[in-house]
């Protein structure tokens, strides 16, 4: 057996907003509060623009430090003209500082790695927008899967609330042995060392090593955060790698190996943006075959070697330059769910080496969650090199454009400029440019 609920619905008439005031203790900011109110007069009124304007007046309140602040709408109704008359008070209530801000569910994690990323801080001002800045930058750093950060009362102390950051690790080292197959590279092996967070001191180091039929690499890399006690960071790395580009493009003999080292500093110039200085040595070497596109067998005959420019091998070295710009506003960097992440770099060759160009990359990702579990995300790459010295701009620091991660449906390094290759008679890309 069962019974029907039928339930009647009356929406009555729609209310136009007259009049909005505020009342109470303004603190002085009439004009910046007002700002904050949706609804204008000639709006029709809307409860949830209500709840909005009373939340924003309460989290601006925040951050002067008024953690309790209290917003009271009181509505003026004429229903015979469906108008409505809409007052605010605004009780700030007694302003409030920071006790003592306290640590928990950090296992493995040094209490300085968080605290260091906190910007409220005890013996200060409540202030919510900072709290909010906080919980951001500790899920930036990648070493949690759950970071909260919540106020309680003080008892006995009006005036005063503690600040409770309670994160929940994730692993953050990993041991990785690993063998696949791609339509690419066909069998690939792989084996690393990686720790996200050494020892709790929010250092990053990592070795690893990865071959392929076209790439194979091996790297050592130090990442420190927080080089300075001001938040400059240094990252260093050492390695080498061996790559042929134009495999699939009708050379599979070109091959370009690398051997070299790096280090860059970060400065952080606000809470978000960071520039970038660095330097390094790299040396490369270049064998080619009779396959070998004509504009690079080109290259190598400027550098020197004799013509036709095959079979040979050419050594060229460079002491390179590097800055950037980044401003990461994303809320964590494990799984982004909204803000962006903007990049733009700059690499010039100096000529203590012998490879003189300037290269110039841009990074934009965008990420925003439409719905809870569904995030959308954006990505884009832009990149630009040129020569201004005698050689040719270096075929080393080609850009190539084709095939998975890059334009699906197309070989890697495919798409481009093509050449009559003579040996074969066939028209190939050339694979690669500046």
């Amino acid at each position: 057996k069962g019974i029907y609920l039928t339930v009647s619905i009356r929406e009555g008439n729609k209310f136009t907003v007259k009049d909005v005031r505020l009342a109470g203790d303004l603190l002085g900011k009439e004009a910046e509060f007002i700002q904050l109110v949706k609804l204008k007069p000639g709006d029709t009124f809307s409860s949830a623009l209500l709840t909005e304007s009373t939340k924003a007046i309460a989290e601006i309140l925040g951050s002067y430090g008024y953690a309790f602040a209290t917003i009271n709408p009181q509505p003026d109704i004429r229903r015979e003209l469906n108008e409505v008359d809409l007052t605010l008070v605004v009780d700030p209530g007694r302003r409030v500082y920071v006790r003592q801000v306290n640590v928990t569910g950090n296992a493995k994690t040094r209490d300085l790695v968080i605290r260091r990323e906190m910007r409220q801080f005890e013996s200060s001002w409540f202030d919510s927008e900072k709290i909010d800045l906080s919980k951001k930058r500790l899920g930036r750093l990648g070493y949690f899967t759950e970071t909260d950060v919540s106020t309680q009362d003080v008892p006995g102390s009006p005036d005063q609330v503690d600040v409770n950051v309670k994160v929940t690790e994730k692993p953050t080292g990993a041991i990785t042995l690993g063998a696949g197959f791609s339509s690419t590279e066909k069998l690939i092996l792989s084996a690393g060392i990686n720790q996200e967070n050494a020892f709790g001191t929010g250092t990053s180091v990592g070795l690893n090593f990865s071959l392929g039929k076209i790439n194979q690499s091996l790297a050592l890399s130090n990442y420190d955060p927080y080089f300075t006690e001001d938040g400059i960071s240094r990252f260093t790395d050492l390695y080498y790698r061996s790559s042929k580009p134009l495999y699939y493009t009708g050379d599979p003999d070109y091959q370009i190996k690398s051997v070299g080292s790096n280090i860059k500093f970060g400065v952080p110039y606000t809470e978000v943006d960071r520039v970038f200085f660095g330097t390094g040595f790299e040396v490369f070497q270049i064998q080619s075959s009779i396959n070998t596109p004509t504009p690079y067998l080109n290259y190598m005959q400027d550098y020197g070697i004799a013509a036709p420019g095959y079979p040979a091998t050419l050594n060229t070295y460079n002491i390179p330059i590097t800055i950037g710009w980044s401003r990461d506003g994303r809320d964590s960097a494990l799984i982004p769910s909204s803000g962006s992440l903007q990049q733009l770099n700059a690499e010039v060759g100096t000529p203590v080496g012998n490879m003189m160009f300037y290269r110039l990359f841009g990074q934009y990702q965008k990420y925003h969650s439409f719905s809870k579990g569904n995030i959308l995300s954006f990505n884009g790459e832009v990149g630009y090199g040129e020569a201004y010295g005698k050689y040719p701009f270096p075929i080393t620091k080609n850009y190539y454009v084709g095939g998975i991660g890059s334009v699906r449906g197309y070989a890697p390094g495919s798409l481009g400029p093509t050449y009559v290759n003579t040996y074969t008679g066939l028209n190939q890309p050339t694979g690669g440019q500046s």
